[in-house]
């Protein structure tokens, strides 16, 4: 009698990172019957997800020594865009000759950013994240709204979206990935920090005087994403202002919750990165560099109270 043919065995997926994205992925890709593999800092005795009120557990493999591991098919990268040099020793033995890097990362610049910490050759894909999730507390996500993973379109991002393809993670494929990726810098811009530096959740970006701000904000940062070669213009701050008016407003940012935790800050790549570019166009970023001061201000407090890692609460 003929044989069956051997089913295909299940694509190795690693995520470095079990922060909010890191474990959202991660429990999604193994619902969806993928192999995954969880990389932590510290040990985490389990990982779920809530979502619509559901809470449901996640059967990924956790390790926190990169000596556990091996290559694999893919790595998503989902760890705050300050702490990827960190990641450099489980990318060395997570990349093999046909492993890709997906960067699920704030800011701009993401293959630059790990390109150095990669083996040689490694295939990179830098990936606009779309997802509203926070940790409550070590292995437990709290899902908000979206689902959704913009990358640049290629034979690489088709790979992505195949391994991906009924995991409810949404992978789109964007011919114009610059603007993308400042598209996707704006939704952060105001919110972020503003969220960090008063400490509240994203409801007080309805006030009229913030949301004014906030505008004005997008503004000064829209010039600069121009000289950057990004397609921005007043149809995208609208399009980000509705967004925020749209949003639940008991949610938060990630740079809300790294405050709340007592974790260092995004800062330097979301406020940092316009007013870097800024400087590179000779274009003057008044308001975004105060936010920049600011945040370097609360960053340099979080560091001194030596406070990283001490807490993780939900406010």
């Amino acid at each position: 009698m003929p044989q069956k043919p051997q089913a295909a065995a299940p694509a190795r997926i690693a995520v470095i990172g079990g922060g909010a994205i890191g474990g959202y992925t991660a429990a999604l890709a193994q619902w969806a019957g993928l192999d995954v593999t969880l990389c932590v800092r510290s040990p985490l005795e389990s990982l779920s997800v809530e979502s619509g009120g559901t809470v449901r557990p996640a059967a990924v493999r956790i390790v926190t020594d990169p000596a556990q591991v091996a290559p694999v098919d893919w790595v998503l990268l989902t760890t705050k865009a300050q702490d990827t040099p960190g990641a450099e020793g489980w990318l060395r033995r997570l990349c093999g000759r046909d492993t890709a890097v997906a960067v699920l990362q704030n800011g701009i610049g993401l293959e630059e950013r790990v390109a150095p910490l990669v083996p040689r050759g490694t295939r990179i894909l830098p990936t606009v994240v779309y997802i509203s999730a926070e940790r409550t507390a070590p292995g437990r996500i709290l899902h908000h709204v979206a689902s959704e993973l913009h990358v640049p379109e290629g034979p690489l991002a088709d790979r992505f979206a195949a391994v991906l393809d009924g995991s409810g993670l949404r992978v789109h494929r964007v011919a114009d990935f610059t603007t993308a990726a400042w598209r996707k810098l704006f939704t952060n811009l105001a919110a972020n920090p503003i969220t960090a530096l008063l400490q509240q959740r994203i409801g007080i970006l309805a006030d009229p005087e913030m949301a004014a701000l906030t505008r004005d904000l997008l503004r000064e940062a829209a010039v600069v994403a121009r000289a950057e070669g990004a397609d921005i213009g007043e149809a995208d701050i609208t399009r980000t202002l509705e967004l925020y008016a749209t949003a639940p407003p008991d949610g938060g940012s990630s740079m809300l919750y790294d405050r709340l935790a007592g974790r260092p800050l995004e800062h330097e790549f979301l406020t940092g990165a316009v007013v870097r570019a800024g400087e590179r166009h000779g274009i003057a970023t008044p308001l975004n560099r105060m936010l920049l001061t600011l945040l370097r201000a609360v960053d340099h407090e979080l560091r001194r109270e030596g406070t990283h890692g001490r807490r993780d609460v939900r406010a």
